[in-house]
């Protein structure tokens, strides 16, 4: 697998030797979105039993727990962006033959990197990924607030070789983002 280099960050594939550097900065990079979630519960939005019934020991200690599990079962699928030999961010691309679909299902970037293109590098590893196993489009689903949303959506909108789309959910406004044909149809793949 080869590295690709852009916006000063060179994405290699995973090594377990860089699992708690991966674990600690999504801890940092999902704590923005957990703090905006505590409003949420505090507004009744949503109610704090939902909180508590998927974060009984607190958002942390479950978010490492589901990211440790990915990077251990599915290290293959996952690569790091490097920015000055140190870790910047991550993806997990999933493969679905089925669909004929590529899926990023985690993507994650330290807050220290935000907004200078590791993340737009990631993505770009995945559409290579998807490419690479013969796969005809890429999804991507957020459940960060509008905001927090738009490079989802930009990615997804961009101009390149799979046009793409963006909506949010009516009923929960979890942002699906999925570059592929016309004929594409994106659905939540969150909570509804």
């Amino acid at each position: 697998m080869r590295s690709v280099k852009a916006s000063g960050a060179r994405v290699v594939p995973y090594d377990p030797v860089m699992r708690d550097q991966l674990l600690d900065l999504s801890i940092r990079a999902w704590a923005p979105v957990f703090e905006a979630m505590s409003g949420d519960i505090a507004t009744g939005v949503v109610p704090r039993f939902v909180y508590d019934s998927f974060w009984p020991q607190g958002w942390e200690a479950r978010q490492r727990s589901d990211l440790a599990q990915v990077l251990d079962q599915e290290a293959q699928a996952c690569d790091v962006a490097l920015v000055g030999g140190e870790p910047a961010g991550w993806v997990c691309t999933r493969i679905h033959p089925e669909d004929s679909m590529g899926e990023v299902y985690i993507l994650c970037v330290d807050p220290a990197y935000q907004r200078q293109g590791v993340g737009r590098t990631l993505m770009e590893r995945a559409h290579s990924r998807a490419r690479e196993a013969g796969m005809h489009m890429v999804m991507a689903g957020t459940r960060a607030t509008p905001r927090r949303a738009l490079p989802t959506r930009r990615w997804a909108t961009r101009d390149g070789q799979w046009p793409g789309t963006s909506r949010s959910c009516e009923r929960c406004g979890h942002v699906s983002a999925v570059t592929a044909g016309p004929t594409l149809r994106p659905r939540c793949r969150g909570c509804c």
